[in-house]
């Protein structure tokens, strides 16, 4: 699909003759003119915290994207005829939790102080409670949508439509989130109901179709569904409800200018301000007066390419401030080297291929706070790393990106193989000649999971479900199906994998059982009670220690060859390329036939 801004550069339309064009004056409802209408939608979603271009957890610069330079965009390419929409997950990230107690948070004035037109609250929304949701809501300018939400009472979150009109232009707008944030904030959820947005939407078209001219869905869902939950994507969302014009959707963290889906033109956004979608549809006035749309285009603004609105940085300010200020408060030392080595290949973290003192510190932090003999964790960024030297707030939020929970299962030896063998799927089964390891391309870094308490090997010349060897306890013994212990995990991992009938465990199965939920929450989350045991169990000081319990095997390639083809990756002469999903590791491999 062509977008708008390509086609005004190959006809010589500028943008400023564009404006001229859709800045004509209002006409009633009655006159035929105009005949014909440019609409233009500029969409957002998963902002993630980004009000300014600066990363607060690893305490730099970062210009990929922000609140800041959208805005800039924003007012750059807006026309009076212009909505501006935004698709959630706007308030956690980048440690904008320092401000959930504000009057007003920095990334609501931000939208306010932008002007958005519409608001869709996404599933990390949910993560502080039901009251917190409610507080940003109402700190909204832009009117608040979601329709499937309902408080205990059986009111509704917020409403699930609303139609508004630019000139004599009525454009219904529906407003979803998935379903899914009973899996990953049912505590919070207590008490509420929340419903399929399928059959929502269907409700609100029925209800308001004859009384809009356009229809646009923004919906805090990927295309796909998650869980193989009916409605959670907004593929089956489309292929149900074809009357959307346009659905803007969220919550996959990946860039789609456009594409159709029975009809429906769908986009979606990259995370943390890195794109913006420029929709434009051309309507033609009906011999009844009303509209119709005539043709639809799309496209990704790339904000990178923008600069900070010095208006909006100068209005955040004193939140930017406070964000560096708190990054840097000194909780600790670590002395005797990094947490992890430097990655032998560039785009395959150390952490996903051996055991490292990184995640052993986690690992070491979560058996400590609950008593629990095994404990399992995940890397939080792909960038994650503590280095020696004074370690730093910031630096734990680097290791430990996510406001997770600590939480503690019963579960037997039979349960904790089951979960091994999902967690080693992350890996592509090795095949002879591979000079490097692959990585499933439909599994997302976080969801692998290194363990302590245990020893282990993942053959990754097995396939998947069949790749976990020698499981033993510390002292040798084999561990039995029928052992019966304590595992920490955090709330995400416990709630979305181990407490469900889902990924792991089969409608029917015995599954892990909660002993404790929120371990030590008078502390905090993990990150916190990382910082709380270097600072009081480790009296300030920790080293970086590996107990090399566990380790890949079953990549029997040539150890000469392998060499080679790292030195030629790090020369630039074989390269690795990335997935389409940034948060997946390298799905292809260098294979001897690659050195030539």
């Amino acid at each position: 699909m062509i977008s708008r801004r390509a086609f005004m550069r190959a006809a010589g339309i500028t943008a400023a003759a564009a404006a001229v064009t859709t800045a004509a004056p209002a006409a009633s409802a009655a006159s035929f003119w105009p005949f014909t209408m440019d609409l233009q939608i500029l969409a957002t979603s998963d902002t993630h915290g980004k009000f300014d271009p600066w990363d607060y957890a690893a305490n730099k610069e970062d210009t990929s994207g922000s609140v800041a330079q959208q805005a800039a965009a924003i007012k750059q390419l807006r026309t009076p005829d212009t909505l501006v929409i935004d698709a959630g997950d706007t308030i956690q990230g980048n440690s904008s939790q320092l401000f959930l107690e504000d009057d007003i948070h920095p990334m609501v004035a931000a939208m306010n102080a932008i002007g958005y037109d519409i608001w869709v609250p996404g599933n990390h929304e949910y993560n502080y409670g039901m009251d917190v949701i409610q507080k940003v809501m109402a700190q909204q300018k832009a009117q608040v949508l979601t329709g499937n939400v309902y408080a205990p009472d059986g009111t509704p979150l917020a409403n699930s439509y609303t139609i508004l009109k630019k000139r004599d232009v009525r454009i219904g707008l529906i407003g979803m989130v998935t379903p899914n944030i009973t899996r990953w904030d049912a505590v919070n959820l207590t008490g509420w109901t929340v419903t399929n947005p399928v059959d929502e939407c269907r409700k609100v078209i029925d209800q308001i179709k004859d009384q809009v001219d356009v229809l646009i869905g923004v919906m805090h869902m990927d295309t796909e569904n998650e869980y193989g939950v009916y409605g959670s994507g907004v593929t089956d969302l489309a292929n149900a409800c074809p009357e959307f014009d346009v659905i803007i959707a969220a919550h996959g963290h990946k860039e789609i200018p456009g594409e159709e889906i029975n009809g429906v033109l769908v986009i979606e956004n990259k995370n943390a301000g890195a794109t913006m979608s420029d929709i434009h549809l051309q309507l033609h006035r009906k011999l009844d007066g009303g509209w119709k749309v005539a043709s639809r285009s799309s496209e990704s603004i790339q904000i990178k390419d923008y600069q900070a609105d010095p208006e909006l940085v100068a209005l955040l300010a004193p939140y930017d401030e406070r964000a560096k200020a708190d990054a840097v408060i000194p909780i600790g030392e670590l002395v005797g080297g990094n947490m992890a080595p430097d990655n032998e290949i560039e785009n395959i973290p150390s952490p996903m291929v051996q055991d490292t003192a990184l995640l052993d510190f986690i690992n070491e932090v979560q058996l400590y706070y609950t008593g629990a003999q095994v404990s399992a964790t995940a890397m939080t960024s792909m960038t994650g790393q503590m280095r020696e030297g004074t370690i730093r707030k910031c630096d734990l939020t680097s290791i430990y990106t996510y406001e997770n929970t600590l939480y503690k299962l019963q579960m037997n030896g039979a349960q904790l193989r089951d979960y091994m063998e999902w967690s080693a799927a992350f890996y592509k089964t090795w095949q002879p000649g591979d000079l490097t390891i692959a990585f499933d391309p439909d599994t997302r870094y976080y969801l692998y999971d290194a363990f302590a308490g245990v020893n282990y090997e993942i053959d990754i010349s097995q396939e998947p479900g069949n790749r976990i060897r020698s499981l033993t306890w510390p002292d040798g013994t084999p561990v039995a199906d029928t052992d019966s212990f304590a595992i920490a995990v955090n709330n995400y991992r416990a709630t979305t994998q181990l407490l469900i009938a889902a990924d792991i465990f089969a409608p029917g199965e015995a599954m892990p059982q909660l002993l404790e939920m929120d371990v030590r929450g008078d502390l905090g989350g993990i990150r916190e009670l990382l910082g709380e045991y270097i600072q009081t169990v480790k009296g300030g000081v920790i080293q970086p220690h590996v107990d090399n319990n566990w380790k890949l095997v079953g990549n029997n390639w040539d150890p000469a060859k392998h060499q080679q083809a790292v030195e030629m990756l790090r020369a630039g002469t074989l390269t690795l390329p990335g997935n389409e999903d940034a948060r997946t590791l390298p799905s292809t491999v260098i294979t001897e036939a690659s050195l030539g």
